[in-house]
């Protein structure tokens, strides 16, 4: 903590006063002052500002990192998301977000270094912060070797793959390609672990049996296939000896897969997200259409599995917990009525904004983590894994200024009527939470305060990320480190 209250340039541009603050090593009664966009002092008051926020018994905890959205990505089997940069970081800051992390997508055939510059021009609405992720569906000798390295340097460290889709899957010859290459430039690699050809099989196989209702998605994409595309990512990075992150973690069996690599030592993260709390595969198995809001990819097991993905969470298996918002229309979802094939359905459901709040109450109630393990999964953690911390992630003096009030008390009952995105659904209708975030500041702005939003759209920045791994030439000991 800084013990210079007020310093030579006193008063501070914002102070917050009052509240109980999570810091990085743990909370404490203590103000905040602000200069321009940095946290500049952490200690007792009483201290002058130019503007004050009275954060009297609320709480004040680092603006959340969603680390894992989509926003105005390219039509996807004809249909765009539905919210762009400006809607998509309206919610999530309403939701106590300073920082997103969407995707620069990538299919076979295309150029990435036009995906990227595409995806600067559309990313000039948002409202607050963010970087980039790549996903790499076509990782030839030209992307490897010329476009990838480049836009690295330039901040973008973070690369996804997928082990499923049409246009994006990769080999697993191409997969170890991409992992010697990131462990030569020091970035992180993301999986989306399926089994393409577990979901194809058992898809063939019930639509010959004309099996088309909804709940059908979720035995296509079976646990025993999620299971194993884990189990593989986790065995070539280990070949090639670099870390990997597996994202949209859906299933118990998966933890324990997880969870079985890092007792041996391995770097492998994880990440889970709101729907495989929150909701399940009863949730998707109704008698119309409106089990369609929550099918997503991989999808919502059965409610007995959640126990399960609680334990992974609080014992750190678990180590991300992102929105995976991918924002489809209910109307686009279900286009055909009541007779839509669940392989027709648009995959993704939308959670930005509701991200936060449905932890927060949770935890309250159930106290399977503290406070300090919230703000970990939320935030700290993913602004350490993809290089953005200690400019994000943090209340630290030199640290942005991005915080989220929360009154712990707050009862709110979710409808989409409230909330800021652009989607015509939510799957969380009618959920009632206790706590939710009163106030938001990003970089010293108050961005949002008692239900107004006050920030500009294009007032964000890209986000240049460092490299979060060290970087090794050698691709690995079994080639010869």
């Amino acid at each position: 903590m800084s013990h210079d209250a007020q310093g030579s340039e006193a008063p501070y541009d914002l102070v917050v006063s009052g509240g109980t603050v999570v810091l990085g090593a743990g909370r404490a009664r203590v103000d905040l002052g602000v200069r321009g966009e940095r946290i500049a002092y952490i200690g007792p008051g009483p201290l002058r500002g130019r503007a004050t926020l009275d954060a009297t018994d609320r709480l004040v905890l680092p603006g959340g990192l969603d680390s894992h959205c989509h926003m105005d990505q390219p039509p996807w089997e004809g249909h765009s998301t539905a919210d762009d940069f400006g809607s998509g970081t309206r919610a999530a800051l309403c939701g106590g977000n300073t920082t997103v992390m969407p995707f620069a997508m990538q299919m076979r055939g295309q150029s990435l270094r036009a995906i990227v510059d595409d995806y600067h021009r559309r990313a000039r609405t948002a409202h607050i912060d963010y970087a980039f992720h790549l996903i790499v569906g076509d990782p030839t000798p030209q992307v490897l070797g010329g476009e990838l390295p480049q836009i690295i340097e330039q901040g973008c460290t973070s690369i996804k793959i997928f082990l499923t889709y049409e246009g994006l899957k990769l080999s697993d010859y191409e997969i170890l390609s991409v992992l010697a290459f990131a462990r030569r430039e020091g970035v992180m690699v993301m999986v989306h672990a399926e089994n393409e050809a577990c979901i194809r099989w058992l898809t063939e196989r019930l639509l010959e049996s004309r099996k088309t209702a909804l709940r059908y998605h979720v035995t296509a994409h079976s646990e025993i296939g999620e299971r194993e595309a884990t189990y593989r990512a986790i065995s070539l990075a280990e070949l090639i000896e670099t870390p990997i992150l597996i994202v949209h973690v859906s299933s118990g069996a998966v933890v324990e897969e997880i969870r079985r690599a890092r007792a041996r030592g391995l770097p492998i993260h994880a990440e889970t997200c709101p729907q495989y709390l929150f909701l399940s595969s009863q949730d998707i198995d109704t008698a119309d259409m409106s089990g369609a809001k929550c099918v997503c990819s991989p999808p919502p097991r059965d409610r007995s599995n959640q126990p399960a993905m609680w334990r992974g969470l609080a014992d750190g298996t678990l180590s991300v917990f992102s929105s995976d918002h991918s924002p489809y229309h209910y109307r686009d979802k279900s286009a055909k009525g009541p007779a839509t094939p669940f392989t027709q359905v648009l995959n993704g459901i939308p959670g930005i904004e509701t991200r936060l709040p449905l932890l927060f109450s949770a935890i309250q109630s159930n106290g399977l983590l503290s406070l300090e393990q919230f703000v970990q999964v939320t935030t700290t953690a993913p602004a350490r894994i993809y290089g953005l911390y200690p400019r994000k992630g943090v209340i630290a003096v030199g640290s942005d200024a991005d915080l989220a009030i929360w009154d712990p008390h707050k009862e709110v009952t979710i409808r989409n009527e409230m909330l800021h995105h652009a989607v015509d659904h939510t799957p969380y209708e009618g959920v009632t939470v206790t706590g939710w975030p009163v106030v938001t500041v990003a970089r010293g702005e108050i961005v949002y305060a008692d239900g107004a939003i006050k920030a500009a759209a294009g007032r964000g920045r890209f986000l240049a990320c460092d490299r979060p791994l060290p970087r090794n030439p050698a691709p690995g000991s079994l080639l010869g480190a």
